[in-house]
């Protein structure tokens, strides 16, 4: 069984250098769970580099026949991040659009060109819903840089007397029994 596996993994190595699925140093999400920054690519195994620092060696035929997501792949090298955003009816839309759009311009590691923007998405049953959407140069950092932007958000929204509304029940009591 050793050698079928060897050899099934030189097979699929040769089959991922043709197919360039992923190349040294884009950021892959393999669906067994996987994902980190492409460290090496070799005919039996590739590595991956986590953000945690460690190394994962997985061969090339678990590779081959799993689901990957290239997020560095495609003709841009950024990728796009979308923050959800609900505020409440009667919200001065363009305000937001514009308070929102300034927060992430003035985010250091959210890209310039393309411009953020700001994009309606729905009616909810108590917010109209937007998409912040924003580009960035390394998907690895995708985690922190949302984390950064909900912070500003929800701290600028607050100073703005901007509310993101919730779900909430007013309980009426017709009468109170009598309790005699």
């Amino acid at each position: 069984f050793a050698a079928k596996d060897s050899l099934a993994n030189l097979f699929s190595g040769f089959f991922i250098v043709a197919d360039a699925p992923y190349k040294l140093g884009d950021y892959i999400n393999l669906d067994t769970g996987e994902r980190g920054k492409v460290s090496a690519i070799g005919l039996r195994s590739t590595r991956l580099l986590t953000r945690a620092d460690v190394e994962i060696t997985i061969p090339n035929g678990v590779i081959a026949s799993a689901k990957i997501v290239n997020e560095s792949g495609g003709p841009n090298l950024k990728m796009r991040v979308s923050i959800a955003v609900g505020v409440a009816y009667g919200t001065d839309l363009d305000r937001l659009c514009e308070v929102l759009t300034d927060l992430a311009v003035a985010h250091q590691e959210v890209c310039i060109d393309p411009m953020p923007r700001m994009r309606l998405r729905g009616f909810g049953a108590s917010s109209v819903d937007f998409d912040l959407l924003v580009w960035i140069e390394h998907p690895e950092y995708k985690g922190r840089i949302s984390h950064e932007l909900y912070m500003r958000i929800y701290k600028t929204l607050g100073e703005e007397g901007i509310e993101i509304p919730y779900s909430k029940q007013d309980l009426y009591i017709k009468e109170l029994p009598d309790n005699s």
